[in-house]
């Protein structure tokens, strides 16, 4: 059997940012460009960072950047230029002061860790950016104002590939980590772009929300939806329990969870967690519904025998599409023990052309 590969872990863009601005102040201090810097991260441990570029402009100012290293996860910032333009000045205290210039978004709607109107730079990256200048300060037994202005070069064009606009973070990208470390395929970052969503929805007084599980699903959701605005359409992915748990807290009048027929299955069957490496697609407990509702042997051994969910709904809706019904209702009866303290729960699910076969609302 062949071993399976370790995943590389990678660095965030506030991490990035941090090393940036270490460097520029290396630089000043120094008269020397580093050619890599030591960040403490907010887990404890410590982090090499290589420097990409160094100089100095007419201002005196250091200008430095770092190439982000998002290891082996799948992000549209690896790769990215993140950078620090720092200018320190004499004073009799350490005053540090952090900005967000070209590339970094700008915060729009509320119900995000960022203030309207502020720049998009967490507070996990700014207390790392402030330890990086504090500690090049203290090591050199300087007292000054340090202003750091944090861009990304690219930053405009990398936003269109994220959820930033949607959010309602315009013109860049946001400078983001909790940890300071990119964990691959991180579940954490995903489950909390969820919460970031729902939060955005809730505070710009929606009333409902559209739960789909990917992109397709959520096009379709769109066409189906079409009164609703686009902030109140959120990908879950496959955290079926996990985004209940959070769009429950907010008190929502309406959550629509909206599938295609293979992830409601999943659903129906009350898996938290809907990927394939999570729960596989077995037919067995569908098979076992359609031999309850039919008595009819032969049908569940097709539905058993299927290899897809795909196969088994075009025979189902070919013989008995009362079994899709079942599916629905059980689905929503998941969804209703997972979410707490809610208004109404929708369930809807597509055919895998893109119709919807059953809807809990259409009910009589």
């Amino acid at each position: 059997m062949a071993k399976k590969a370790h995943l590389k872990t990678g660095f965030t863009t506030g991490t990035a940012a941090a090393a940036a601005t270490k460097a520029c102040l290396y630089y000043l201090i120094n008269k020397t460009p580093p050619k890599s810097v030591l960040i403490n991260l907010l887990t404890g441990d410590m982090i090499d960072i290589p420097i990409h570029v160094c100089s100095i402009d007419k201002e005196n100012r250091a200008i430095c950047t770092v190439i982000k290293d998002a290891g082996d996860d799948p992000d549209v910032t690896n790769k990215a230029e993140i950078g620090a333009v720092v200018k320190i000045s004499p004073s009799n205290k350490n005053n540090i002061i952090i900005t967000g210039g070209e590339g970094v978004g700008t915060v729009t709607k509320p119900g995000l860790e960022v203030h309207p109107y502020e720049k998009a730079i967490n507070s996990g990256p700014k207390k790392m950016i402030f330890q990086s200048a504090l500690e090049v300060l203290k090591d050199n037994r300087m007292l000054a104002d340090v202003h750091i202005e944090i861009f990304v070069p690219k930053g405009k064009i990398l936003a269109q590939k994220t959820l930033n606009p949607r959010l309602g973070i315009i013109e860049g990208i946001s400078i983001l980590g909790t940890t300071g470390v990119v964990h691959p395929i991180s579940n954490e970052a995903y489950i909390a772009t969820i919460k970031s969503s729902l939060s955005v929805a809730n505070a710009t007084n929606l009333d409902t929300v559209v739960l789909t599980t990917g992109r397709r699903s959520e096009k379709i959701a769109q066409q189906v939806l079409n009164q609703l605005p686009q902030s109140s359409f959120i990908q879950i992915g496959d955290f079926f329990k996990a985004s209940l748990d959070i769009a429950s807290t907010f008190g929502f009048k309406t959550i629509c969870i909206a599938a295609f027929f293979g992830k409601a299955i999943k659903m129906a069957q009350n898996v938290p967690h809907t990927h394939a490496s999570k729960h596989s697609l077995s037919l067995s407990e569908l098979s076992n519904w359609a031999k309850d509702l039919t008595n009819n042997q032969i049908f569940s051994q097709k539905i058993h025998a299927s290899n897809t969910a795909r196969q088994a709904f075009e025979i189902i809706e070919k013989e008995y599409p009362e079994l899709i019904f079942h599916v629905g209702q059980k689905m929503l009866s998941s969804a209703k023990s997972f979410a707490k303290s809610i208004g109404k729960l929708r369930a809807i699910i597509f055919d895998y052309d893109g119709n919807i076969v059953f809807d809990s609302e259409k009910i009589s």
